[in-house]
């Protein structure tokens, strides 16, 4: 029994009538009938009731119809879950992004539209830091991460720049910096700092005590903070001033001041990583999504 022997019989018994139905699967009338009678001589019974007028159905061809529009409801579902998969329009993507990456507009934006071109597609998203997100790329766990550099990438594995945005002085509103429209970092050599922790943070703290050194000093980190929201508050709280990247204005926290920096300035940088050869087709779509709305001037 095969898939077009149900679907002949389906034909049939909706119809009840052979040349129809014939006329409906686009065969010849005597090859339909004997394939009817095929299969009800491998069922063993009969389905339907020639009678001198047409044709009904028999008690066992009742049920039967029931079953094998089931069966071809089934397979014709499976088909096209297969067909969606292969073309990546179903499964599931984990985005795994770094906190401050969020506030800048690039990462909201290109997962909505990633989701509105794959509406079926499963999209999971964690926030945690770099070495988290990599060792999740590695375990499985995340498709595609958002992650600072400095890092090492196993062979597997491919990353590309996505942002390269200058960082900001963030300063309490009454601190006398904050009347400047710009400050150079030479500026900040005697206060107190609020910094992310270089273990969970290496890129962004690094880009920052370079940029003092080359002013000629060492900042005085007097507080460490695990997230950039929590660096953010504690600004706004007075217990000192930090740099930050420039998305970090779209937080929208209040009683904080943001000021250019004049001259050299550290940058944060953002990198995608992802698997090399993926088998996953949803996420080498997320990848290449992700990748053309960062760089629109490359698919123009």
């Amino acid at each position: 029994m095969e898939l077009r022997h149900l679907r002949y019989f389906t034909a049939v018994a909706e119809e009840l009538h052979f040349t129809r139905a014939a006329a409906r699967l686009g065969i010849g009338q005597p090859p339909l009938s004997q394939q009817i009678q095929q299969l009800e001589r491998e069922i063993g019974t009969p389905l339907f009731l020639r009678l001198p007028r047409g044709i009904e159905m028999t008690e066992a061809g009742v049920q039967f119809l029931e079953d094998a529009r089931a069966i071809l409801t089934s397979a014709d579902r499976a088909i096209d879950t297969a067909r969606r998969l292969g073309r990546g329009e179903r499964g599931a993507v984990t985005v795994g992004f770094t906190a401050s990456a969020v506030f800048h507009p690039y990462l909201p934006r290109a997962i909505r539209a990633y989701r509105d071109r794959y509406p079926d597609v499963r999209v999971t998203l964690t926030e945690s830091n770099t070495i988290s997100l990599l060792r999740g790329l590695r375990m499985g766990d995340v498709d595609v991460a958002f992650v600072r550099p400095p890092y090492v990438l196993d062979p597997e594995f491919e990353s590309e720049r996505v942002l390269d945005e200058p960082m900001l002085i963030a300063l309490p509103p009454d601190h006398p910096l904050s009347r400047r429209r710009s400050v150079p970092i030479a500026a900040l050599a005697e206060e107190n700092f609020v910094l992310y922790p270089r273990p969970i943070g290496a890129g962004l703290y690094d880009a920052i005590q370079s940029a003092c050194q080359r002013a000629g000093f060492a900042p005085r980190v007097i507080q460490e903070a695990p997230q950039m929201a929590s660096i953010v508050s504690l600004v706004a709280a007075g217990v000192g001033i930090s740099v930050v990247p420039a998305a970090m204005r779209h937080m929208g926290a209040q009683g904080i001041e943001y000021r250019p920096i004049k001259g050299d300035a550290p940058h944060a940088l953002l990198d995608m990583a992802y698997r090399r050869h993926d088998k996953s087709i949803a996420a080498v779509n997320a990848v290449e999504l992700l990748r053309a709305l960062a760089h629109p001037e490359r698919s123009e």
